[in-house]
């Protein structure tokens, strides 16, 4: 059986990527699909090349109300939800005396309000049957993965609002993996028992994504000069680190920070 056979998964950002390659190796592993992308003709494109049994879902997910709908269409399609990806992201740089509000908000719309949406939509939907599980002496995974970047543990000169964004990520994961790790009862008291939702995130260095294509040859021969391992990442690297946070073998894992950079910040 494979590895996530059965399990559903939602990915953001799943079109390009490191959110295409992790949507590819859940897809590979048995797990249907939720692919997002603002543009939903680039989502179904890519849902069309990925084997498996996916689902496509188009939207600007910044918008009141569209991370719910994104869930609800999840349910409506597959009645459960196992895992939730949080990747999609982009980048708008500039010295922060350049830098206006409209962009700096931009990167914490998308980096922070939007994972938190999509956490507090999946909850129900995790916690629920979490609860029934529990009182059944029944132990089922679920894993909430988020994507950082090392820009949000190290600081990168021109991306004040993206490191903003994406180190308020890791704050996040924190949290969560501390409200999951424990059943709040009714009288307030926190159970002992864990009801088998972990929250984790990864902080990838530079990958050779679309993100990094219009970068000049110079700018990317001084960043390679930074690794360790002397190359930037490939998606696939980053996805594999997903999964395995995705599947039951880290099920002992949660509120930690996995730095998938080649070295960068030992």
């Amino acid at each position: 059986m494979s590895i996530l056979q059965d399990k559903v998964a939602i990915v953001t950002g799943s079109a390009r990527g490191i959110g295409r390659a992790t949507a590819e190796l859940f897809s590979s592993q048995g797990a249907k699909v939720l692919v997002n992308d603002l543009d939903g003709d680039v989502a179904q494109q890519t849902a069309a090349e990925i084997d498996g049994d996916t689902l496509v879902f188009g939207g600007d997910l910044t918008k009141p109300g569209v991370c719910d709908q994104l869930v609800e269409a999840v349910i409506s399609e597959w009645g459960k939800v196992d895992i939730l990806v949080n990747n999609a992201g982009y980048t708008i740089d500039a010295p922060i005396h350049k830098m206006s509000d409209e962009n700096f908000q931009r990167m914490i719309d998308i980096h922070n309000v939007v994972p938190f949406r999509m956490c507090r939509a999946v909850a129900p939907h995790m916690r629920e049957p979490a609860k029934k599980e529990r009182e059944e002496g029944v132990e089922v995974f679920r894993k909430i993965v988020n994507v950082s970047s090392i820009s949000g543990t190290m600081g990168n000169a021109g991306q004040a609002n993206y490191s903003s964004g994406k180190s308020g990520v890791i704050g996040l994961t924190k949290t969560l993996a501390k409200e999951a790790a424990f059943m709040l009862q009714k009288a307030g008291k926190l159970s002992d028992n864990s009801i088998g939702i972990t929250v984790n995130t990864v902080t990838p260095g530079f990958v050779e994504t679309e993100m990094l294509s219009t970068v000049p040859e110079r700018v990317v021969a001084r960043l390679t000069e930074q690794i360790p391992v002397r190359r930037f990442a490939r998606a696939e690297e980053i996805a594999r680190v997903v999964h395995f946070l995705a599947s039951d073998a880290s099920g002992y894992i949660t509120g930690q920070v996995w730095g998938v950079n080649g070295g960068m910040d030992m």
